[in-house]
């Protein structure tokens, strides 16, 4: 009995099996950036900073307050859904919301100027900038229709 014991400490061990590095898995983005109260802050300050954009705010014109806070609302559920969160985002998918609006490369480029603004703001370290970045990064395919 002691025997089998020792060996499996033995095989546990070499394996790392139990060892606090397997034990230990890292955060997700999601809890990395503090959760849904954190990712809220920032949508909104980036969804204020949008509208009032000289260069995209002609995109946000004419809609009524309540549409932008149902904006706001599905942009936090997309990023904190994106980022590992528990969220469900129910939005139409990126291309659909976006088709017909002639953005363009340089419309995207003021977006993560002003993303990068925001995170700045709101200290977001750089390891969790970079990454949420990469991660918005792919849609710019199904966004973007003028080059």
């Amino acid at each position: 009995m002691r025997k089998t014991a020792l060996s499996l400490m033995l095989v546990f061990g070499l394996f790392g099996v139990g060892s606090a590095e397997m034990m230990h898995k890292e955060k997700t983005l999601y809890q990395r950036l503090g959760g849904y109260d954190a990712i809220s802050a920032v949508v909104k300050d980036l969804a204020v900073r949008l509208v009032t954009d000289r260069q995209l705010g002609v995109y946000f014109k004419g809609l009524s307050n309540d549409s932008k806070n149902k904006l706001i609302a599905h942009l936090t559920n997309f990023v904190c859904s994106a980022t590992g969160g528990p969220c469900i985002y129910t939005g139409r998918d990126m291309k659909t919301a976006h088709e017909g609006l002639g953005i363009s490369d340089s419309d995207w480029n003021r977006f993560v100027e002003l993303t990068k603004e925001t995170l700045n703001k709101f200290k977001v370290p750089p390891k969790e900038q970079q990454e949420f970045l990469q991660a918005v990064a792919p849609l710019k395919g199904v966004i973007v229709e003028k080059k």
